[in-house]
């Protein structure tokens, strides 16, 4: 395939020269070739937005950077999902939308100067004003109805100044990304949407642990990825999965599924691999293998909420090492963010009546796992009272808390009874069919395991070897079913406790 250098149609790697033209035109070039690689050497390049077109591999050499320039009406409006809504917003720096066969490859760097428009989200969440631009106005016009109608980020809606992601493909098929490096977006880093066969190898994703939204990887609605030798070290969720949002997302109706994640390494952030809270569409055949997470807050996070609908299903995760993560296991189906507060059905903790927007979470498997210095809990598993969580089986599991009696710890994931918990044990509520097998659970104070409302429970294996006085290994309250090995009997519980 031919090759089309960017400096041959006028770039200049000077970090002061506008090159937004010189690249279209190298861009537009290898398309009417029918299809190549447009090559960026080494250099410091500015640009404005960039579309990439089928068949074709945009390669950033090793020594090059790709600075895309701060000026807002820049990014012209264009179709978009945003935090999980179709809408308009402004132009992603990099955007693909229906195209086939396209790739990002090399050793180099693209740079979002993501600083401005974080500071001007700050200004607008302090009460200022948002930026003059024309497309923020033009983007109240287009999504005015839609606006009217949404609930959570609200700030962002009524503002409609929409930060784009660094790198946003929407409908495309047969997608690479290998060995870039994505830095500084104004919004999320990486944004794939309704995508088909993608292939993600040795992509380093960073943003600063300040970046609001600063996700790492989201894969919206997509299917048939593999993901596999990418490093994390972001501001919010590393890698997320995720299928659209409430009512919109139940309309569109595309699941992600057929993902693959292996030997990856995440570092920071508010959770290592994250499914939800966009689950709408639904999320299903996972595999997670492999990776090491770091200071991640927590580790393998599930969250959904009353609103959303769809749900987690089939999922498997094995040899998973943590350290200095919140929580290193949150199963979550009452996640309390961007939910409508006048709502009654969305804030109490009793039933409700199960209606479109009741989430599924079931048939999790979760193996050999290691996770030292747990700084909030071992592990949270909290379904709805009227959709409990089903089928979650835990293997061969070490969950080691921390043993700092000055660490405070905070909530092992965001529900509406905001549990404050600190180097705890392992808390399942609401919860049909649990399996524990030889799973280690050490605390710095508390029970190992607390069931609530759980039924059809298999612990086999549990061990604590750390006793605290007076204190059970296993606390029970309103469960049915508890099978222990205890001289081979099962136990029933209505409020018991067991040590």
């Amino acid at each position: 395939m031919a090759v089309f250098h960017i400096t041959d149609f006028g770039a200049v790697g000077d970090g002061a020269a506008d090159n937004t033209h010189a690249i279209a035109s190298a861009i537009e070039a290898c398309e009417q070739a029918g299809g190549g690689t447009v090559y960026v050497p080494a250099g410091n390049y500015i640009t404005g937005p960039i579309v990439l077109k089928s068949r074709m591999t945009l390669y950033v050499e090793a020594g090059a950077t790709l600075r895309f320039h701060t000026r807002f009406d820049g990014y012209p409006a264009v179709p978009t999902r945003w935090s999980g809504y179709e809408c308009y917003g402004y132009s992603p720096l990099i955007y693909g939308k229906d195209i086939q066969k396209v790739a990002i490859k090399g050793e180099g760097i693209i740079e979002g100067q993501g600083e401005a428009w974080w500071e001007a989200y700050r200004e607008i969440r302090r009460g200022g004003s948002a930026p003059e631009s024309s497309v923020r106005h033009e983007l109240m016009v287009l999504n005015q109805a839609l606006a009217e109608s949404v609930k959570s980020n609200i700030v962002e809606w009524d503002s409609q100044f929409l930060r784009p992601p660094l790198l946003q493909l929407i409908g495309c098929e047969q997608v690479v990304l290998e060995g870039v490096t994505l830095q500084n977006s104004p919004f999320w880093n990486t944004h794939l949407v309704y995508c088909d066969h993608v292939n993600v190898r040795g992509v380093t994703f960073k943003n600063p642990s300040t970046t609001p939204n600063g996700d790492g990887f989201d894969v919206d609605s997509c299917s048939n990825v593999r993901i596999s030798d990418c490093h994390f070290d972001v501001g919010d969720d590393c890698l997320c999965l995720k299928a659209g949002i409430d009512e919109d997302g139940r309309r569109v109706g595309r699941p992600t599924e057929n993902v693959a994640v292996t030997n990856c390494t995440m570092l920071h952030g508010h959770g290592g691999v994250v499914m939800g809270s966009e689950t709408s569409g639904g999320i299903r055949r996972v595999v997670i293998s492999n990776c090491i997470f770091i200071g991640t807050d927590r580790g393998i996070r599930v969250k959904t909420n009353r609103q959303r609908g769809g749900g987690v299903e089939d999922i498997r995760i094995n040899n998973i090492f943590m350290q200095d993560v919140l929580c290193p296991l949150a199963i979550n189906g009452f996640y309390k963010h961007g939910v409508d507060e006048s709502n009654p059905m969305m804030t109490t903790s009793e039933a409700v009546p199960v209606w479109e927007g009741t989430p599924v979470i079931k048939n999790i498997y979760i193996s050999d796992i290691l996770a030292k210095n747990c700084l909030a809990s071992a592990g949270f598993i909290y379904g709805l009272p009227e959709a409990p969580i089903e089928n979650v089986v835990l293997r061969h599991m070490t969950l080691e808390t921390t043993l700092d009696p000055e660490e405070k710890g905070g909530e092992p994931d965001m529900v509406r009874e905001e549990r404050v918990m600190a180097g705890e044990g392992m808390l399942c509520k609401h919860v049909k069919g649990l399996e524990l097998h030889q799973v280690t659970i050490e605390t710095r104070q508390g029970p190992a395991l607390l069931l609530e409302n759980v039924s059809d429970a298999d612990v086999d294996g549990l061990r604590m070897r750390t006793r605290h006085p007076a204190t059970p290994v296993i606390r029970v309250k309103e469960t049915q079913r508890l099978r222990l090995p205890v001289n081979g009997e099962s136990a029933e519980a209505g409020y018991a406790v067991y040590v």
